[in-house]
């Protein structure tokens, strides 16, 4: 499904160039579950970013579905994402001017084309199979972390993804929630048939996915230190 080849990803802190990314040759199938697993610095955010179309690579080659997507325009870039990408995050990136509900709905507003499936039932099934249907008119900021993770999982998958990106979804969570959290994405990977990539520094968070993949250095390592 995802395929990487020789991508490379720098940067310029004023006259610095840093390399934050350096000859990842990578694979993923459709249907893993695997995790990116990178101390600070690792460079497994850039390299989460890569593989989410959020940023082009400074060379090599990026490949979904065997097209070659590297060297897309942003519009092109944003319209396969919309399809086909769904990202929860750390920090929920919740809109607190709009519902939960309306929050669910925003990927649908981006939408560049006509939906294959009605969007109001969609939504309505995702609040009720994450628990939060009684939610649904709330303010993410009148809600718990948990539920408002929640919300995001659901905004992710409104579209219908082929691949749902995790970055370090249980940071902000205690460890009850965050194991809840790892719970509803492992049942994503089997239930909804989406490959789920999950990218952590915690060795035991990245332990319940199948395959782990070590980043150190913005380079693919043998082992996690």
């Amino acid at each position: 499904m995802i395929r990487l080849q020789d991508v490379c990803k720098s940067y310029f802190l004023g006259d610095e160039e840093v390399k934050a990314v350096r000859g990842i040759n990578l694979e993923i199938k459709d249907k893993e579950y695997v995790s990116i697993l990178g101390s600070s610095g690792s460079g497994k955010s850039t390299l989460m970013y890569l593989i989410g179309l959020l940023e082009h690579p400074s060379s090599g080659k990026i490949f979904m579905d065997g097209k070659n997507v590297s060297k897309l325009s942003d519009k092109e870039l944003s319209k396969i994402r919309n399809r086909a990408v769904g990202f929860i995050f750390q920090s929920f990136n919740l809109l607190n001017r709009f519902t939960v509900y309306e929050n669910i709905l925003l990927p649908t507003k981006y939408a560049k084309e006509s939906l294959d499936f009605n969007f109001r039932d969609r939504a309505s099934e995702l609040l009720n199979k994450f628990g939060i249907w009684d939610r649904r008119n709330f303010f993410p900021n009148k809600i718990s972390g948990g539920q408002q993770q929640r919300v995001a999982i659901a905004r992710a998958l409104m579209m219908k993804p082929k691949i749902v990106l995790a970055d370090e979804p249980t940071g902000n969570l205690d460890t009850k929630t965050g194991n809840e959290i790892l719970g509803i994405l492992e049942n994503l990977n089997k239930e909804f048939n989406v490959t789920v990539i999950l990218v952590t520094h915690e060795k035991d968070v990245a332990k319940r996915t199948r395959r782990k993949i070590y980043i150190k250095d913005g380079q693919i390592v043998e082992k996690y230190l």
